[in-house]
């Protein structure tokens, strides 16, 4: 089975790329341009652009793994909206109407809104930034999409991960940096608020798993379903350093664009595993 793989060279995209090269599968990997080097085929492209070639560029594959989104983390820049949906889409069809049949896209909680508690896949959608619009929007055209066009859609929404290679304004990354320069103390919220958070590896180890099959489709969470404060999740960060540093606690305000309390459901991701 050939795969291909977009925004391969993303924080997530080498995640899910290194798991693959454990499978046999046949890989094509693509981004707009990269000096990395990889154990499979690499086509570099501009995904906003439009072509109508793009199924036979990148060798005719069996399976979509699109991970490419540009501009993140600015949740409420208008190009989401206005750049990034109609490109994806017009990509992702062009894909679907040459033959490919199995589409994977990444969604997010952000779709979600302000909804909180345990947020099942069911849920009707409230986003409130124009990043969590733009996701929402561009599974509501593939799922009309699908009505006309015989493919399988899984749709992954992403809750919130950590690893290595993590953007530098994450949270952890900001500790990690705190920490190494040994700094008197680290400044963050009041760090009651509630996420869910899973390591890239699994999260990127849940990526192939639900693209390399057909049974279990539609919206599939891809989180931990366990709830810990960020205040916990920095308190264990620091813990396993070794090192120590006093919390600033409130010296940042709440966000307010994401709801104080809320994790995914996962008992449809759990389908898979039986």
């Amino acid at each position: 089975m050939k795969l291909l793989v977009t925004g391969a060279t993303g924080f997530i995209g080498r995640y899910v790329v290194d798991r693959l090269s454990t499978t046999e599968h046949d890989v094509v990997v693509t981004s707009i341009e990269s000096t990395a080097s990889f154990f499979c085929r690499y086509i570099p492209a501009n995904l906003n652009e439009r072509r109508d070639d793009w199924f036979e560029l990148f060798e005719k594959p069996d399976v979509v793994i699109h991970l490419a989104w540009e501009g993140l983390p600015n949740y409420n820049e208008l190009f989401h909206i206005e750049r990034n949906l109609p490109s994806n889409y017009y990509f992702l069809k062009s894909m679907i109407e040459s033959g490919c049949r199995n589409i994977n896209v990444i969604g997010t909680c952000f779709e979600y809104g302000l909804q909180e508690g345990c947020l099942q896949e069911d849920l009707s959608p409230r986003p409130n930034t124009c990043y969590g619009l733009a996701k929402n929007t561009l599974r509501l055209f593939l799922e009309e999409l699908r009505k006309i066009r015989d493919f399988s859609l899984k749709w992954i929404r992403l809750f919130y991960l950590y690893g290595e290679g993590q953007n530098k304004n994450s949270i952890l990354e900001q500790l990690k940096a705190a920490l190494d320069r040994g700094d008197d103390m680290f400044n963050m919220s009041g760090g009651e608020q509630l996420r869910d958070y899973l390591p890239v590896e699994k999260i990127a180890e849940n990526i192939v798993n639900i693209s390399l099959q057909t049974n279990v489709q539609g919206i599939i969470n891809n989180c931990s379903g366990k709830p810990i404060s960020i205040r916990r999740l920095v308190e264990q960060y620091i813990e396993k350093s070794g090192k120590t540093i006093p919390l600033n606690l409130g010296h940042y305000p709440y966000t307010t664009y994401e709801p104080h309390a809320f994790w995914g459901d996962v008992r449809k991701l759990e389908r898979l595993e039986k």
